[in-house]
């Protein structure tokens, strides 16, 4: 005998019911254009909203390209800026991330979209993340010209929210980097602006078991503990697109999870390796305290950390003077911190300013 199947539902259900709200989605759409609108470049379009994005690589100065693309997230940091309510600098760190890869490859970063992805959407804090991310477009001169904002109740916990960014550049045919790498060539490390985007896990750890939270006071400065881990990651774009096309430079290594000890080998091949000064290295005042703080090993802070290198660039020693120029004229702090070698893997010598 076939069972009759009774329903007890006694109000129609609806999307918005079972926790997603496609109107909220709208309105944040109508709210976020015109911070896509400001960053248009040659080469994008301006609308949002429809099922692709479109770029023409023509109108950007490409005739015969090669597309590079790059993805990343912010990792644990967002914790920190969802417990302090501060979302206005983490999408300039998604920003950063994707935008500072491309550059290691030789290209120019040209368009960048993102994924928000949340278990409620709430319009003012997404807004705040997307306003963010316009600033880290501007600032590396990339179109944002589409995204994804994704609402799944029972996947993230209430207040939770994660992010992905996605990048897009170009560079002409046979420009890719690395190129011409040879022993005695000359690393320059770019400033960091604090620990960017990598080790907050590690961070997270080091507060919990230091009995700190993230509105401890800070020795070296008038903030407290969550304003300077929050510090965006730092965007390099104009000056190392500068020194490309003046071609000052044979490769760079952006310096994020694995730090100094397991970024620098990815631009070099098997028979050649660096050696690097550690007391050359600017290390920035909060990854300081931080290490005061802990119980943590200098190797394990080379491979953790960006200790205050946050791009390393390898030039020609005959160039190093007109490169350090260019920098200064683009307002960035930059030092010398070792060579290239002919023996695979990275040395050490000196320690950490700490």
């Amino acid at each position: 005998m076939k069972q009759k199947t009774k329903t007890n539902f006694k109000t129609s259900l609806s999307y918005k019911a079972a926790g997603v709200n496609i109107n909220a989605g709208n309105d944040l759409i109508k709210k976020i254009s015109r911070f896509a609108s400001s960053t248009e470049r040659l080469g994008s379009f301006s609308t949002l909203g429809g099922f692709g994005a479109l770029f023409d690589l023509k109108a950007a100065g490409y005739d015969d390209p090669i597309l590079v693309a790059a993805t990343d997230g912010v990792g644990t940091k967002l914790k920190i800026a969802i417990e302090t309510k501060n979302l206005k600098t983490v999408g300039i760190d998604l920003v950063a991330m994707c935008v500072n890869d491309l550059i290691c490859q030789g290209a120019e970063p040209l368009f960048f979209l993102d994924y928000y992805a949340t278990a409620k959407l709430n319009v003012k804090e997404a807004s705040s993340v997307i306003e963010g991310i316009a600033t880290g477009c501007r600032h590396s001169n990339t179109a944002l010209i589409g995204g994804e904002t994704a609402e799944m109740p029972g996947m993230y916990h209430n207040g939770d929210f994660d992010l992905a960014g996605f990048a897009v550049g170009a560079l002409n045919r046979g420009e890719i980097l690395p190129t011409g790498i040879e022993s005695g060539d000359t690393l320059i490390s770019l400033n960091s602006s604090g620990i960017h985007s990598n080790g907050f896990s590690l961070v997270r750890m080091i507060i919990k078991n230091s009995g700190l939270d993230l509105k401890s006071p800070v020795p070296f400065s008038n903030k407290n503990l969550g304003t300077e881990l929050l510090e965006p990651t730092k965007i390099y774009v104009k000056p190392i697109i500068d020194l490309k096309k003046k071609r000052l430079l044979n490769g760079l290594a952006h310096i994020t999870g694995g730090g100094l000890t397991e970024n620098i080998p990815r631009i070099l091949d098997n028979s050649h390796g660096a050696k690097i000064n550690l007391n050359a290295l600017e290390v920035p005042d909060i990854l300081k305290w931080l290490l005061f703080k802990s119980n943590i090993s200098q190797a394990e802070a080379l491979k953790t950390f960006n200790c205050g290198a946050g791009m390393v660039l390898v030039v020609k020693k005959n160039k190093v003077g007109e490169v350090q120029s260019i920098l200064r004229g683009h307002g960035e702090a930059s030092s010398i911190i070792g060579e290239i070698t002919p023996n695979p893997g990275i040395e050490y010598i000196g320690k950490l300013k700490i």
